[in-house]
């Protein structure tokens, strides 16, 4: 049976911290040369940017991505919103192929997609890991680590983590349903490739209630724009969800503050702190009136 992110999904107080902190960031005009106020420009400037730039190489030979990194793009709606209740920045759609910038919905669940947030407590907010492809937007910092044969991909938040295979090897098994997928990694140039499947369906894309199914197959690609920026890329196709495949656009920028590194964030899978919340993050967000219990 399909499983939706609907089953457990809308905005709560936990993600109005959330949402507020990331409206503080001063987001950046340019990354590695290129203009960010249009994902799709910002995209295009990017490829060219990665394809004549020489990547720092690990002692294997591939290109070394490893560091902190901070997201570019917020993570409170991957299509074009302005300011909200949230006092969320305004930005983008980094949806970059789709030709009204939008998540190409099927008619029923753009229909859900409309009631998501009025209905259901986002994934987030429980401290879910994020799933893919919100991983790389995100919030908190990130950390990339590289050893031979393996990525390790760290969050703060809700002390998520990846483990990424880079040396040939099959997917587990599809009976298996996990809330990030099964990431299996290679090399294609100075890009690493990342094909996720078995996704459990049970997270967003955003805050905004942008979802999919546990039929979601992801092809993330990082490319380094120069010495201190990763374009991110990743097609996505969900044919339960979607009418087409799509492909969002983002980058991850170097954090170079001394001394940095990944604090202990103390949310966890279970969090009921949301429960005495719900109502006035609700309200807050879509003046509903919250359902009773």
């Amino acid at each position: 049976m399909m499983q939706i992110v609907g089953r457990c999904a809308a905005a709560t107080l936990v993600v109005v911290v959330w949402a507020a902190a990331a409206s503080a960031q001063q987001a950046p005009r340019m990354v590695a040369g290129c203009p960010v106020a249009d994902p799709v420009t910002f995209h295009a400037c990017a490829v060219a940017k990665a394809k004549a730039f020489n990547p720092p190489r690990t002692p294997d030979g591939v290109p070394n991505i490893s560091g902190y990194w901070d997201r570019l793009y917020l993570s409170q709606d991957i299509e074009e919103h302005d300011r909200d209740a949230f006092n969320t920045q305004a930005g983008p759609s980094i949806v970059i192929d789709t030709p009204d910038r939008r998540v190409p919905y099927q008619p029923w669940a753009l229909e859900l997609k409309k009631k998501m947030v009025a209905t259901y407590i986002s994934p987030l907010a429980s401290c879910f890991s994020p799933g893919v492809p919100r991983w790389v937007i995100a919030p908190g910092p990130h950390q990339i680590v590289q050893t031979p044969g393996y990525i390790f991909y760290l969050l703060e938040f809700a002390h998520s983590h990846r483990v990424i295979p880079t040396t040939s090897r099959p997917h587990v098994t599809g009976r298996i349903r996990l809330f990030n997928g099964d990431s299996r990694g290679r090399w294609e140039g100075n890009t690493l490739v990342v094909d996720v499947t078995n996704a459990n369906g049970r997270t967003w894309i955003d805050n905004a209630g942008n979802f999919y199914s546990d039929r979601i197959h992801v092809v993330e690609r990082f490319t380094m724009m120069d010495a201190d920026n990763i374009h991110y890329e990743a097609r996505i196709e969900d044919p339960q969800v979607y009418t087409r495949p799509w492909t969002m656009a983002s980058a991850l920028v170097r954090n170079k503050q001394p001394d940095f590194q990944l604090f202990e964030q103390a949310c966890h899978e279970g969090n009921r702190s949301i429960e005495g919340s719900e109502s006035i993050g609700m309200q807050i967000y879509r003046g509903v009136t919250p359902p009773r219990r």
